[in-house]
């Protein structure tokens, strides 16, 4: 009986050569069946390349005028992406309708912006999809001078008692406060002839109302902005209170209504004197249809970081959210909204994460490409050694019907040296052990053909003295 050690020495010996004999097979293979893997992976190449090519290193964003929140906010997101490895590029423009005009132009390179709800119609624009509002924006109505009664801004008639006389800032043609100041004038019925409305942009707005250039001021724009900011602070600035906020809201339906406790911008002057009510609008963050879905994700990361915490009027995690949108969804947004990033991003740089998730995506076709091909392997090698094999059987079998019919004995040594090419032709073949019979039998039949030559008598020459027959 064998002992232990010899055992386990036998076990080892058995595993190396086992070990061995699957790389020689391996290798085999590779030589044999090289031509169908390079196709495999051209296709391979193929689906990486074109179907799921990789993301951008350097993404264009629009916001909107300086001074604006839209340019504060833009800065935030750039510093996320940089933290990713990706560049922001933020450049400013005239308002929402000069975004949505860049976005729309397939050779403008802007691929995001910041847009408020309402101000695009979905039949006039196209290539645009939407990830979802990210804030709110209130509609601002700012005045100065002595405070007016409520009464006054009432609409009777086509006619208001405070805008009749006074000259009021609507915003620039174009930018998102021009559209939703437009829309709420408009609902309210206003006869706009002969009224005094400036264009302004949101900062001189601002430096014109301080100044008492003009006497009241629409601006839309988030309580966290620069220039709302700047007037709520100063005492002389009145806001005017939404009270038909609800009518509103059902007359635009893209507008919400954000309630204003007494004193909630300031307790020490007690401001607002009474709680207020405003309507406002909701920025959305807007794309090029054709962005790279790992962009996308990475635009709806920074807003559930930057735009997910609580502030004034909003609720932690209410944005980014499906809330307003009038444009088409982003099928990448409404997955992100159902299960969030892949859980890799949570232990990966997003680099590394990206990788993974489209080697993911090409390996998953390419298996199922890959799988039929691969379970054909074994018949094609099988094929391949066979007609290896044949291919010398029959060439054996062609020399010897020409010996047949064309034997000559003083070529007896060319005769040999042809079988022995061809002996060595037959030793580098690489066989399978299921073809080792197979191999082992051609071998044979050209030893025996060459047996038959080094006799002294030849069956390849016939004798006229011999009866074939016996």
């Amino acid at each position: 009986m064998a002992s232990f050690k010899q055992s386990v020495q036998e076990t080892f010996l058995g595993l190396s050569e086992t070990a061995q004999e699957k790389w020689s097979d391996f290798t085999q293979f590779l030589q044999e069946a090289w031509p169908l893997l390079l196709f495999l992976l051209m296709v391979l190449m193929g689906i990486w390349w074109y179907a799921d090519p990789p993301p951008p290193r350097h993404v264009l964003m629009a916001t909107g005028s300086p001074g604006g929140s839209y340019e504060v906010l833009g800065k935030k997101y750039a510093e996320f992406f940089a933290k990713k490895g990706v560049i922001l590029e933020l450049t400013p423009t005239n308002g929402a309708q000069e975004n949505l005009s860049r976005l729309s132009d397939r050779d403008d390179p802007v691929q995001a912006a910041f847009v408020q709800a309402g101000v695009a119609h979905p039949k006039s624009v196209s290539g645009i999809q939407s990830l979802g509002a990210i804030g709110y924006d209130p509609i601002w109505f700012f005045y100065t001078g002595p405070e007016v009664q409520y009464s006054d801004f009432e609409v009777v008639r086509g006619h208001s008692k405070f805008f009749a006389n006074r000259k009021i800032s609507i915003g620039i043609e174009g930018s998102g406060t021009h559209a939703q100041s437009t829309q709420i004038l408009k609902a309210t019925g206003l006869d706009r002839t002969n009224l005094q409305f400036l264009n302004l942009p949101g900062e001189r707005a601002v430096e014109a109302l301080k100044k008492g250039e003009i006497d009241g001021a629409f601006i839309v724009d988030s309580y966290e902005a620069p220039n709302i900011q700047t007037l709520l602070a100063d005492p002389k600035m009145h806001l005017v209170t939404f009270k038909r906020a609800e009518a509103f809201t059902k007359i635009i339906p893209y507008l919400q209504i954000l309630k204003v406790p007494e004193g909630s911008f300031g307790l020490e002057r007690n401001f607002p004197s009474e709680d207020l009510k405003l309507v406002a609008t909701t920025t959305n963050l807007l794309i090029d249809d054709r962005m790279h879905p790992a962009i996308q994700f990475l635009f709806l990361e920074a807003a559930r970081e930057i735009n997910g915490r609580e502030s004034f009027f909003t609720k932690r995690g209410e944005f980014p959210s499906f809330k307003d949108s009038l444009l088409p969804e982003s099928p990448v947004a409404v997955h992100y909204e159902k299960n969030r990033y892949p859980l890799i991003s949570t232990y990966f740089p997003f680099w590394l994460a990206e990788f993974i998730s489209r080697l993911i995506f090409v390996l998953l076709p390419f298996c199922v490409l890959a799988y039929p091909a691969l379970q054909a392997l074994p018949s094609f090698r099988t094929r391949r050694m066979y007609n290896k094999i044949n291919r010398l059987y029959g060439e054996l079998k062609t020399f010897e019907q020409d010996l047949l019919t064309n034997y000559d004995h003083a070529k007896r040594d060319e005769y040999l040296k042809r079988l022995d090419l061809l002996e060595y032709q037959a030793l580098n073949v690489t066989v399978s052990k299921r073809l080792a019979g197979d191999y082992y039998s051609l071998r044979t039949s050209i030893d025996y053909v060459r047996n038959c030559l080094n006799r002294g008598v030849h069956p390849y020459q016939y004798d006229a003295g011999v009866d074939p027959d016996l």
